[in-house]
């Protein structure tokens, strides 16, 4: 057994994974096809929820130091949805190439002791009732095979582990084909962010900061072939077509037509397997929701996987991962693709017309506007929870301030550093609880709350009790006689 688990895929889902689990002491090792690091960025948008995730990691000062902060998000037309009223130290969205995001969510996973082996190109997966055994084909072709107790397929839209495990990948629909590139402008939009639509062209701009744009063009009335040469005087005619200008394109380091589908297996765990990330589910780009959807189930799964490898995952914990996430992912590419129809499939001017005047409504009636933040920002996203439960239960934790200590945590998501459940009560705690740090918060609360390692609120209670608490905490903690 050369690991306790085994992830496939070295991008922000499988990085984010393996330093959570090396963090915990889970030995760790990430498979990756990849030879070296790229500096091509398929994502560029880091949410206000991943950046809270991330600031629960110490990290997220760190990703923030090299981008952008852009304090709305383009949503239809010329409208956007103002980020300004979320209620998170991170009411913006941050801009900065997933090349970045990759090298300092690498760094952790590394310093935290997990092994990333690179020109692993995996052939076979296979598991049994004690493990999950993994082959793949090095640079030189030959075989190696690694062991572990569990494997994560973080490997992307075309996974192989998905398709070791037989999983289909069902297609709700193609939207549209459409071009990615990344170029330079040297008369460049003075905004982050560029959006427009017209009956038949769509072209969206990102600055990357670092001297190239991602351009993003499609032609409605034009659907060739995945397969169809495409170059950067498609991209220049397209942006032309739209906005009257092609900001002076002149040079493409990367440019590939891709389609645009709504996709998502239909389990997410497989005995020993799961699939995290695009390996689980891909939607179209609307939205920036991609990447930072797959962060965020890493964010879900590894604090259940380190429960179960040292013994303390009570039955049903890794099936909970499947249960909370999946519904996400179908809400997240339900959503993504009615914007894409919305921006670049209307042709009908009558249409089009009353698209722009519900979005206008949609973006300047206040709550709306903070409801639409909440849900593409993945703040007000929540897990199900029994009917007889709290209201807040399911739901993220703010990061409330707390109570001053001296050498102690300052905020909610300092404390969640540890990676181990945080109990915010003003109530006395007589006795230590095994697993859990308690902390006090700073202003008088009339709700206790348990809130587990991923920062959602796993319990809640107004009439707090030590034995209702450990009842509760046997939910997601147990002992070492009960594994999932």
């Amino acid at each position: 057994m050369g690991s306790d688990v085994l992830i496939v895929g070295a991008g922000p889902t499988g990085l984010l994974l393996a330093g959570d689990l090396a963090a915990a002491g889970v030995a760790t090792t990430v498979l990756e096809r990849r030879t070296t690091d790229s500096n091509l960025a398929r994502a560029f948008v880091v949410q206000a929820r991943t950046l809270e995730l991330l600031d629960a990691r110490g990290i997220a000062d760190e990703l923030i130091a090299t981008g952008t902060a852009v304090p709305a998000l383009p949503a239809l037309a010329d409208y956007t949805i103002d980020l300004g009223g979320l209620p998170s130290r991170f009411n913006y969205l941050l801009a900065t190439p997933q090349y970045r995001t990759e090298a300092v969510l690498q760094d952790r996973a590394v310093a935290n002791g997990a092994e990333i082996v690179r020109g692993a190109a995996v052939t076979a997966l296979r598991q049994d009732s004690g493990g999950v055994e993994v082959e793949a084909r090095g640079e030189d072709g030959g075989t190696r095979s690694w062991r572990a107790s569990y494997a994560v397929g973080a490997d992307g839209a075309h996974s192989a582990v998905r398709a070791e495990l037989g999983l289909p990948f069902p297609t709700r629909s193609t939207v549209l084909s459409m071009i990615l590139a990344d170029v330079r402008l040297s008369d460049a939009p003075r905004e982050i962010f560029r959006l427009k639509g017209v009956p038949d062209a769509f072209c969206f701009l990102a600055a990357f900061g670092d001297g190239w744009h991602r351009a993003v063009v499609c032609d409605p009335r034009v659907q060739p072939p995945l397969d169809a040469p495409v170059g950067l005087d498609e991209v220049r005619a397209l942006t032309e077509r739209v906005y009257g200008t092609d900001f002076g394109m002149s040079e493409a380091r990367w440019i590939s037509r891709f389609h645009s589908h709504e996709r998502q297996v239909p389990r997410y765990r497989v005995g020993r397997a799961f699939l995290a990330g695009d390996a689980a589910h891909v939607h179209s780009p609307a939205g920036g929701q991609g990447m930072n959807l797959g962060m965020q189930d890493a964010a879900n799964l590894s604090w259940k996987l380190a429960a179960a490898v040292r013994g303390r995952a009570p039955r049903g914990l890794l099936d909970s991962y499947e249960n909370e996430r999946h519904p996400v992912g179908r809400l997240v590419g339900r959503n993504s693709g009615i914007l894409t129809r919305l921006t670049v499939e209307l042709r009908s001017p009558i249409l089009r017309a009353l698209r722009n005047v519900a979005a206008h409504a949609a973006t300047t009636a206040r709550p709306i506007n903070r409801r639409l933040a909440g849900l593409m920002s993945g703040v007000d996203l929540r897990y199900p929870a029994p009917p007889d439960a709290h209201p807040l239960t399911g739901r993220r934790a703010p990061d409330l301030p707390l109570a001053a200590r001296p050498g102690g945590p300052a905020r909610l998501y300092e404390a969640l550093r540890a990676g181990r459940f945080v109990l915010v009560t003003g109530e006395p705690v007589p006795e230590p609880i095994e697993g859990v740090d308690v902390v006090a918060p700073a202003r008088l609360m009339g709700t206790t709350l348990l809130v587990r390692p991923d920062g959602y609120i796993g319990w809640a209670t107004g009439d707090f009790d030590l034995d209702g608490l450990r009842e509760a905490l046997r939910l997601w903690y147990a002992p070492p006689d009960s594994r999932s």
